[in-house]
């Protein structure tokens, strides 16, 4: 570990609250263990994730760094014992269970991904949690097939926005819901054929009457609440409702007779407590599937601003107010 300093700037949350609880300190530099790579960190995407995080509500699981920042994008610094899919000065980007948001972090060499070609640093870290996310919610829990059509709430989110262009450059009908008309063209720029204003629209009968009464074969919701009884509503004969967070609630009353009826689908996952296999498995569908596309400038991660490492605290307030586009990104 030559010329890699002892200790590092990382962000720690000093006590569960808003987001000035954010504060710069100085750790000690992690040392990859067996099959880790040490990564350089020069930008760390923040996610909702790590908000709930600093709230308290959501702990990293066992063996984890307490530090928030679940996706990086930099350069190899350092190999542990065994970690042979990397070479040291490689580019990477990578989904890590926490200590992103820190000058250097380390990760299983398995769930890091070369930064793809024409890609900045700043774009790749915009990657990991999202594309790993989507892919495994819409593309394999959902099973969404070129043809079909697909919804994903909270368009205009890191994970909508790579959900749009994800399932449009595979071959999906693509609609989506956002919370203004601007968010709504910024959706349909992306590729959403319909992004639904639910502050001013009822969804569902926009796009029931956009599919000829027939529903949506896959949808994508971080929203829950009543938002659950609604999926069930539009979505079409053998759908698939895939939820992933639930920003308006867990719990809500529901009929499941139209579930029966219509031979659907609820199912749901976390990412984060996956075991690491389980995510190099994602990886590699990445890497097969989805990393040509990007390299081909089919999409690129949309990048809505960047911090400082030092300010995180900032970033998080932005990401509060929920008038991001994309991805907000801090860079060390």
């Amino acid at each position: 570990m030559t010329d890699i300093p002892t200790t590092m700037m990382a962000i720690a949350i000093t006590e569960p609250g808003p987001a000035d609880v954010l504060k710069p300190v100085q750790l000690e530099t992690p040392r990859p263990g067996p099959r880790e790579v040490l990564v350089r960190v020069a930008a760390a995407g923040i996610n909702r994730p790590d908000v709930l995080q600093r709230m308290g509500g959501y702990p990293p699981p066992p063996g984890a760094p307490e530090t928030p920042g679940l996706e990086i994008a930099g350069t190899v610094v350092a190999l542990g014992e065994g970690a042979a899919g990397w070479q040291i000065g490689d580019r990477v980007c990578a989904l890590v269970a926490g200590g992103g948001y820190a000058e250097y972090c380390c990760v299983d060499e398995t769930n890091a991904l070369p930064v793809p070609e024409g890609l900045t640093l700043v774009e790749a870290a915009g990657l990991p949690e999202t594309f790993f996310t989507v892919w495994t919610n819409v593309f394999e829990r959902g099973a969404l097939k070129a043809g079909e059509s697909f919804l994903v709430h909270g368009g205009t989110s890191g994970i909508g926005t790579t959900a749009v262009m994800l399932a449009k450059a595979l071959g999906a009908r693509v609609f989506a819901t956002a919370g203004s008309n601007d968010k709504c063209r910024a959706c349909e720029d992306l590729g959403a054929e319909i992004c639904v204003n639910y502050r001013t629209q009822d969804f569902v009968e926009v796009l029931r009457a956009a599919t000829g009464k027939r529903g949506v074969d896959v949808i994508l919701d971080m929203v829950g609440g009543d938002y659950i009884a609604r999926n069930i509503k539009l979505a079409a004969r053998d759908g698939r409702i895939v939820n992933i967070a639930f920003l308006g609630g867990s719990k809500a009353e529901v009929d499941f007779l139209p579930v029966m009826l219509k031979r659907l689908t609820l199912t749901g996952s976390t990412l984060r407590i996956r075991p690491v296999a389980d995510k190099a498995k994602i990886a590699d569908a990445l890497a097969t599937i989805v990393w040509p596309l990007l390299e081909a400038g089919k999409f690129k991660p949309i990048i809505h601003q960047t911090f400082p490492l030092a300010e995180a605290a900032g970033a998080h307030a932005l990401m509060e107010t929920s008038s991001h586009i994309g991805k907000i990104v801090l860079t060390a």
